[in-house]
């Protein structure tokens, strides 16, 4: 199973929240979300700076990245 680290993105700096050996990047990206939703509960100045939290592969490479502040779905643009 991969190894998969979680970053808190803070402008261009990227602050390590740990790393988890998960099934899939898709257990991965549900963990980021999760992680996501924690810090901004925890630390709501961070949402009005764009923070997010991405997640790196084994070889170091960005393979998801989700905001701190998503967009609530209701405010989405409907095509």
């Amino acid at each position: 199973m991969p190894y998969y680290s979680f970053d808190l993105v803070i402008d261009e700096e990227y602050k390590n929240q740990g790393s988890l050996i998960l099934e899939n990047i898709e257990v991965a990206s549900d963990q980021a979300d999760q992680l996501a939703t924690e810090l901004s509960i925890v630390h709501p100045d961070l949402k009005a700076k764009g923070c997010a939290v991405r997640v790196t592969s084994p070889e170091n490479a960005e393979v998801y990245r989700t905001p701190l502040d998503p967009v609530p779905s209701w405010m989405r643009r409907q095509h």
